[in-house]
């Protein structure tokens, strides 16, 4: 089910929560609304199943304008963040319900309960309740509520707020193996950057109920386009610059920390005020024969060995702090020695200048 939102805004008294979003998102597409707290992710994603109506603009599913159509008569299923099960029912009670509301045939429901239970691989808990499961056991329960209805759309709010860690990180493949291999359109709100990243064929980031940016979580990650969604989206290190030249896409930046050479997919004039932005995976310490396109001369403030990698905090020229993770550390480093940083032009993002708000 393709789903198009045309200029759709909504008003909450005066206050704006979603202002004029215009997307579309492909048939068959898992599609993150990634934002902070408040940025209208939800409100999107309510007006889309219906709970919410858009103060202006059209909201089309599979085609269809569904202006004034009440959340039961879409084409849609909603996996709420308290999965909002009954907790007198049993599992199979609880997927059948919805079934039962639209009036299927016992034997086809049994058929399509069975079907669903199997799916999401919790067929051997249907006469579990509610509060005999774990929490992931529920938000399975949840999933195949939504989907024995066979939806065209499936509408995800944060649906693994509640669960821990590890937890998570296995739903999150779950969810995407679910949607996939049923053919499902899905809309998943998120405030995680990992869960978007992770899941995700595009995102849709939004702040102050505007759409900031729209990619794959590659697009998003590697070439933000502005300061928020750079720190949004990871950790990064920003640096103040002025445009020298550009010659084939490549731009020499004036930096406190010297001249760095970076790659932009927009255009900058000579003299322009901007920012660079560099992950601290992307800064390495230079090693005997490394050749790189930056060096950045630094000293070590302080660093923390973390097994896997350390995560470390160097101080530039006119105190410029770096941060800078060494992946696989074999020695310890001491804070006050000094080192050399490398980064690739195209790890540098050159940014418009700016706060991150």
């Amino acid at each position: 089910m393709e789903i198009r939102i045309e200029q759709v805004s909504k008003l909450f008294g005066d206050v704006k929560a979603l202002d004029d979003i215009t997307l579309t998102i492909e048939d068959g597409e898992l599609f993150f609304l990634l934002g902070p707290s408040g940025c209208g992710k939800t409100t999107l994603l309510r007006c889309l199943g219906g709970f919410e109506t858009p103060s202006a603009g059209k909201i089309f599913l599979g085609g269809e304008d569904v202006a004034g159509r009440p959340a039961n008569e879409r084409n849609t299923a909603m996996v709420f963040q308290g999965y909002a099960l009954f907790p007198h029912l049993t599992v199979y009670e609880n997927v059948s319900f919805g079934l039962e509301m639209r009036g299927v045939e016992r034997v086809e429901r049994d058929r399509r309960v069975k079907a669903a239970l199997h799916n999401v691989q919790i067929e051997h808990l249907s006469g579990r309740k509610p509060n005999e499961l774990s929490g992931g056991q529920q938000q399975r329960v949840a999933l195949a509520r939504t989907l024995v209805v066979e939806p065209g759309c499936l509408l995800l709010d944060e649906p693994l707020a509640n669960l821990d860690a590890k937890l998570r990180r296995d739903m999150r493949h779950e969810i995407r193996r679910l949607c996939k291999d049923n053919g499902l359109t899905a809309v998943y709100v998120t405030h995680d950057r990992q869960e978007a990243l992770s899941m995700a064929d595009r995102v849709a980031v939004l702040k102050d109920g505007k759409i900031r940016q729209v990619g794959t979580p590659l697009e998003i990650y590697r070439n933000p386009a502005d300061a928020f969604i750079a720190n949004f989206i990871g950790e990064t290190n920003f640096v103040p610059g002025k445009v020298l030249s550009c010659a084939n896409g490549l731009y020499e930046v004036e930096t406190s920390l010297g001249v760095l050479k970076g790659s932009s997919n927009r255009s900058w004039e000579k003299g322009s005020d901007v920012q660079l932005s560099m992950r601290p995976e992307a800064l390495t310490l230079i090693q005997e024969g490394d050749v790189p396109d930056n060096v950045i001369d630094a000293e070590l403030k302080q660093t923390a060995y973390l097994g896997e990698i350390s995560d470390n905090l160097a101080e530039g020229s006119a105190g410029c702090l770096l941060k800078f993770f060494e992946l696989n550390p074999k020695e310890g480093r001491v804070p006050g020695t000094r080192v050399r940083l490398g980064v690739r032009t195209q790890d540098i993002v050159i940014l418009p200048p700016g706060g991150e708000d």
